[in-house]
């Protein structure tokens, strides 16, 4: 079989067939699935440490002989918006895995996966939505609570 024929067009790219693409493939889509878990940690960080702002100056506040704040409810505008941080990394990061994984399953970079033709499912996607459920639910339990 020619080259020509072992190998397909995939926009600019030329996408040969072979064991050596097959596995650079692979890889590709690890290092997409480890940038999506990477803003999935860094959301639940910001989720997470916009609570505790909430949380442990509400405490400090409340503690005899605490000073009266000058802005007592900019810990409350701070925590919220991180969480919103958090709930938008998360959004974003799910758009931009979707698109990488669609471009990475497109044309001729589909006969190199060698898996199927939809692929494998992935749980970052539950795990995403989880997140955007806790991240909801904590924005909207301080919102509540303090307003």
């Amino acid at each position: 079989m020619s080259d020509q024929q072992n190998s397909e067009q995939s926009g600019r790219f030329e996408v040969r067939v072979s064991a050596d693409s097959h596995m650079a493939w692979i890889r590709t889509r690890l290092a997409a699935e480890n940038t999506m878990l990477a803003y999935l940690r860094t959301s639940v960080s910001l989720i997470g440490f916009g609570f505790a702002i909430v949380q442990f100056m509400h405490n400090v506040q409340g503690m005899p002989g605490a000073a009266d704040p000058r802005y007592p409810n900019v810990p409350l505008y701070m925590g919220l918006a991180l969480i919103f941080s958090g709930i938008v990394a998360t959004i974003i990061a799910v758009v931009e895995f979707r698109f990488t994984l669609r471009y990475l399953w497109s044309g001729g970079f589909a006969a190199i996966a060698g898996i199927t033709t939809e692929g494998r499912k992935t749980p970052l996607y539950a795990v995403a939505g989880v997140l955007v459920l806790i991240g909801l639910f904590a924005f909207f339990s301080v919102l509540l609570r303090f307003i």
